[in-house]
C-alpha cells in the first residue's frame, strides 16, 4: 500500500481516533500537528509543507496542517474531512476534558475558527470546502466507530490495501 491519508477535521469529531485506529490496521504511521513541529524543532525541515512532502514519501495519515492542499497533486493521496454536528462535539469535549457546556461550547467554537483561519492563511481556501476532499465523513451520522471499519472496506474495494 503506498496510499497516504490526509485527515482534516472539526474539533471534537473523533478524528484522531479514527486515525489511530487506521494507523493500528494499516500499520502506517499517523502524524500530527505535534509531531509535524518536532521534526521542525529538531530542524530536520524547514518548514511544515516541506516535512509534510517528505513524510508523503511513505504510507501515512496526516492530521490536518493543510496537508490535503500541501499534496494536492499527488495521486496517492486520499484526503478525508471528518465533521458531526455542533451538539455531538460539544458534548464529547464536555467528557473528554471535564468541561461545563460552555467551556466546552466555546472550545468547539474557537478551535474551528482557529482551523479556518490557519488554512485560509496557508492556502486561500476555505476550509471544509466539499471540493477539497475526496470523502466526508459525518461522525454523528456514522458513529466514530464505524469510521475505519468503512474506510477500510473502502480501500479494500480500489484495491488500495
Amino acid at each position: 500500500m503506498k496510499l497516504v491519508i490526509t485527515m482534516s477535521r472539526r474539533f471534537g469529531t473523533g478524528a484522531s481516533v479514527i486515525a489511530e485506529e487506521l494507523s493500528k490496521r494499516l500499520h502506517i504511521p499517523v502524524y500530527d500537528k505535534a509531531s509535524i513541529e518536532q521534526q521542525l524543532n529538531d530542524h530536520i525541515y524547514e518548514n511544515e509543507a516541506q516535512a509534510i512532502r517528505k513524510l508523503a514519501e511513505h504510507p501515512c495519515i496526516i492530521l490536518g496542517r493543510c496537508a490535503s492542499d500541501i499534496l494536492k497533486d499527488k495521486l496517492n493521496v486520499l484526503n478525508i474531512f471528518v465533521c458531526a454536528q455542533k451538539e455531538d462535539r460539544i458534548q464529547r469535549i464536555i467528557k473528554l476534558y471535564s468541561l461545563t457546556y460552555e467551556q466546552a461550547k466555546e472550545l468547539v467554537e474557537s478551535t474551528d475558527e482557529q482551523r479556518a483561519a490557519y488554512y485560509y492563511e496557508h492556502t486561500g481556501k476555505t476550509w471544509g470546502d466539499v471540493n477539497d476532499y475526496h470523502m466526508i465523513l459525518d461522525t454523528s451520522q456514522l458513529g466514530i466507530d464505524n469510521c475505519p471499519d468503512i474506510l477500510m472496506h473502502y480501500f479494500e474495494k480500489l484495491e488500495y490495501i
